[in-house]
């Protein structure tokens, strides 16, 4: 009997790992991965270097609003879904790049990056589409880009609208300056169960959900295809203006409509691991941060969404599409 059990057990595994799904591997471009709408390509040269700018652009191209949604570090223009789907509802033309080194956006050997060039690339591409004017929309690091963007070319921005922007206070400050290294070091040591325990304990409050894991589904191609160190090493280039570019700095420059909305539970604090010796402050308290953004940009709104965090777009999609419209409608 036991013998009989045992051929049964094996005889079940071995068809159990012959019909497994094979694992989805993701070039450095993300081929194979569905994007929500058609994806486009905007071909330009930077820094010696020809890139290609993945985006869509969805709606009506006579539409008579245009917005511009920017995605965060971990992220690329995928998570706007549910967002772009409530804009078309709301006749707005939508236009979501992966800025360089992003999702399925080029991956180059070697990019100085800084936020001034991630929006001068902004920039290029609205001007290809002849986008003269739009609402910009930043979540997390896409916040200090649209920041940069609105503050370098005011003219062209109707609105900025701030979702838990990084860069509300000025990193470089209060943590120890790290080579690429140490950066690229960490991104190849990089898992998918630390990025779900990360996202989970940061983001979520220590929940998760088949929504949040979906959000992986890139990640965990691109660590399985054959590109991950391309990846990893643009990952970590991509740290370096996060720490070395001051975005508190610019907020006095804004003049245009602003409005800021903050998941208060939020304590993302890049760099929290290596503060400088002596350093008391508690980087990431999101509630104080959006009080003193709101200060700082002459004229702006706060909406605070009390008991969400980093990303209230999908922990809580009701609450957050509600103020959403308030901004947009501000």
């Amino acid at each position: 009997m036991k013998k009989y059990c045992f051929i049964l057990f094996s005889l079940v595994v071995a068809m159990s790992q012959a019909f497994a799904a094979p694992t989805v591997k993701y070039n450095k471009e993300l081929d194979g991965f569905a994007y929500p709408f058609e994806v486009k390509t905007f071909d330009f040269n930077s820094q010696n270097k020809m890139l290609k700018m993945r985006y869509m652009d969805i709606g009506d191209k006579n539409a008579k609003k245009t917005i511009v949604l920017l995605h965060g570090k971990n992220f690329a223009g995928y998570y706007w879904e549910s967002v772009a789907n409530d804009l078309l509802n709301n006749n707005y033309r939508v236009i979501i790049p992966d800025q360089i080194g992003f999702g399925k956006s080029s991956k180059p050997d070697y990019y100085q990056y800084s936020f001034g060039q991630l929006a001068l690339n902004t920039k290029l591409l609205l001007d290809s589409l002849h986008i003269n004017k739009a609402d910009i929309v930043g979540h997390s690091m896409g916040g200090m880009v649209a920041t940069t963007y609105t503050a370098n070319y005011a003219d062209k921005v109707n609105k900025l609208i701030l979702i838990n922007p990084i860069g509300l206070e000025a990193y470089g400050k209060y943590t120890e300056f790290k080579d690429v290294n140490f950066f690229y070091k960490n991104e190849l040591g990089k898992t998918l169960d630390k990025a779900r325990d990360y996202q989970k304990k940061n983001y979520y409050d220590g929940k998760w959900s088949e929504e949040y894991e979906k959000l992986l589904i890139p990640l965990k191609g691109m660590l399985a295809g054959d590109d991950w160190q391309t990846v990893a090493w643009n990952n970590a280039l991509t740290y370096g203006p996060i720490f070395s570019e001051n975005i508190v700095d610019r907020f006095s420059q804004i003049k245009n409509d602003t409005v800021i909305i903050i998941g208060t539970r939020d304590t993302t604090g890049p760099g929290r691991g290596w503060m400088k010796a002596g350093e008391t402050r508690k980087l990431g308290n999101f509630k104080q941060l959006g009080v003193d953004t709101q200060n700082r940009i002459a004229g702006s709104t706060l909406i605070e969404l009390e008991g969400l965090g980093h990303m209230p777009h999908f922990e809580d999609y009701d609450a957050f599409i509600k103020a959403f419209h308030q901004a947009l409608d501000k």
